[in-house]
C-alpha cells in the first residue's frame, strides 16, 4: 500500500471542504495535487487517463454527469482539459445539499475560466498547491513557525537541521517535487530539467493551444531567471534577452509568453505591500519576479549546486526564490500572504508576511554570515520605524532568514535569525 505523505495545505482542504461543495486545487504539474487529492477523495475520474483523453473529452460535453457521478468527495483530475465541466460542477453543487462534494485540479488554468458569466463564487473555494517546502520534504526542523511568531512566543534555542551551504545549494537545484523528495542525488537533479524540457516543448503551447517557439521559450525563462527576486519590466526582460541573445522579441510577445507561463503555474510574481508611513515616502507597487520553485530557475539558467556554489551573488537570487517559496505555503495556512515592499527611496524588504486580522510580520533573506545578517538587520529595523504605528500595526515579528544556521537566536534588538531548515 502506497504510503502517504502529509502537506501542509491538507489541513487547508478539508477544512474548505466542510463549508463549499466543491474544491479547486491549482498548481503546477508534478507539485502532488492528485496524490493530495486522493488522500481526501473517495472516488475519482481523470480526465487525463492514457488513450481516453479525446473520449473523455467528449463525454464532458454529451454526458458530463456520468463524470461527475461517483461517491463523494469525487475527484475530477485534470479538469482544465474539458473546460465544461466547471458549469457542470456548478450546477451540481447548486442543486445538492451537501458541502464536500468535488475536489477538482488543474495544472493550467483554462483560457476562459476567469472571465465566464458562472465564476463558482460561494459554491468552490480555491486553493493553491505548491511544490514541497523544506519542512515537508523533511529538510527542516519546523522547531520555529510562523504561527509561534505571530503570537509572540519565543522561539530562541530552536534548533534546526544544519545544513551546510552547499546542501542548501543542492536542495534548490533539485527542488520541492515530491517524487525526488527522499532522494540525494545526480538522479534527483535531472527531475528539474526535465520539467523545463516538458515546458518548452509542449505546455507552453497547449496552455491555450497558442502555438509558441521553443527556443523564445528558453530565452525567456532563461531572462526571467536572471532577473529573479527583481522588479523588471517586460521591457527590461526583452532587453536582457536581445543584450544575450540574437532576437527580435517584441514587448508583447514577451508579456505573451510570461502571462502562458503564469497560467501554467510555472511564475509566480509577488505583489506588492502598502502601509501607512509616517513619510510621504512613495511606496512602489511593481511586481517581484519569482518562479514558483527554486529548481526551474537553476534549470533554466543550466546551474548545478556547484555553480551556485562557485556564483554567490545568483544563488542569493536562488535562494531567495526557495525561501519565498516556503514563506507562501507557511503563511497560507495561517490564511496569510507574502508581499515585498519598496519604496522611491530605495529602501526594500524581501517579504512582509500578512494575516487577515492585519497582523504582519517582517522578513529579510539573506543566505548568511554576520555581514548580510546585520545588513537585513538594519533594514528591517529602518523600516519598522517608518511605519505610522498611530494608523497601522506595529509588526508582530522581524526575522532575518537565512540559508545556513545550527539555531534561532533573537538578537538584543528584537530581530530573529531563522535558519530555514528550522521554519514551518
Amino acid at each position: 500500500m502506497k504510503t502517504y505523505k502529509k502537506r501542509v495545505c491538507d489541513e487547508i482542504l478539508t477544512e474548505e471542504l466542510s463549508v463549499m461543495g466543491a474544491v479547486l486545487i491549482e498548481g503546477a504539474k508534478w507539485c502532488g495535487k492528485t496524490t493530495t487529492a486522493e488522500h481526501l477523495a473517495k472516488s475519482a475520474f481523470y480526465m487525463d487517463e492514457y488513450g481516453k483523453s479525446e473520449e473523455n473529452r467528449l463525454l464532458a460535453r454529451t454526458a458530463p454527469k456520468r463524470i461527475l457521478d461517483g461517491e463523494p468527495v469525487r475527484l475530477i483530475d485534470e479538469w482544465q482539459i474539458a473546460p465544461e465541466l466547471w458549469d457542470a460542477v456548478r450546477y451540481a453543487v447548486d442543486h445538492g445539499e451537501s458541502a464536500g462534494r468535488f475536489i477538482l485540479t488543474g495544472s493550467s488554468v483554462p483560457p476562459d475560466i476567469r472571465e465566464v458569466n458562472h465564476s463558482g463564487a460561494g459554491r468552490f473555494a480555491w486553493v493553491k498547491m505548491r511544490p514541497m517546502t523544506l519542512f515537508e520534504s523533511g529538510d527542516s526542523s519546523g522547531e520555529a513557525s510562523l504561527e509561534d511568531l505571530f503570537k509572540a512566543a519565543d522561539i530562541s534555542g530552536a534548533t534546526s537541521q544544519g545544513k551546510s551551504l552547499e546542501e542548501i545549494a543542492y536542495l534548490a537545484c533539485r527542488g520541492g517535487w515530491p517524487k525526488v523528495s527522499a532522494m540525494y542525488s545526480q538522479i534527483a537533479l535531472n527531475v528539474a530539467f526535465s520539467y523545463l524540457e516538458a515546458i518548452v516543448k509542449t505546455d507552453i503551447s497547449r496552455v491555450d493551444n497558442v502555438d509558441r517557439n521553443e527556443e523564445r521559450t528558453r530565452r525567456v525563462m532563461r531572462s526571467y531567471a536572471r532577473l529573479q527576486g527583481t522588479q523588471a519590466s517586460a521591457s527590461v526582460i526583452r532587453a536582457d534577452i536581445a543584450a544575450n541573445e540574437t532576437s527580435s522579441l517584441t514587448e508583447a510577445t514577451v508579456c505573451s509568453y510570461i502571462n502562458a507561463l503564469k497560467r501554467l503555474f510555472v511564475i509566480e510574481d509577488m505583489g506588492a505591500w502598502s502601509i501607512n508611513l509616517r513619510n510621504k515616502t512613495t511606496i512602489r507597487t511593481s511586481d517581484t519576479r519569482y518562479f514558483t520553485d527554486p529548481s526551474i530557475a537553476t534549470s533554466a539558467m543550466g546551474l548545478g549546486p556547484e555553480d551556485l556554489m562557485n556564483d554567490l551573488k545568483t544563488f542569493g537570487f536562488v535562494f531567495e526564490t526557495m525561501a519565498v517559496r516556503d514563506l507562501r505555503v507557511y503563511a497560507q495556512r495561517l490564511h496569510g500572504s507574502v508581499a515585498h515592499y519598496k519604496d522611491a527611496s530605495g529602501l526594500e524588504c524581501d517579504g512582509v508576511v500578512h494575516l487577515r486580522n492585519g497582523d504582519y510580520g517582517l522578513v529579510e533573506i539573506k543566505l548568511g554570515g554576520n555581514e548580510l545578517i546585520e545588513k537585513g538587520a538594519q533594514t528591517l529595523k529602518k523600516l519598522a520605524g517608518r511605519i505610522d504605528t498611530t494608523k497601522s500595526k506595529k509588526p508582530s515579528f522581524m526575522m532575518v532568514l537565512t540559508a545556513v544556521g545550527e539555531f534561532v537566536y533573537r538578537r538584543e534588538d528584537g530581530v530573529y535569525v531563522v535558519p530555514i531548515t528550522a521554519l514551518k
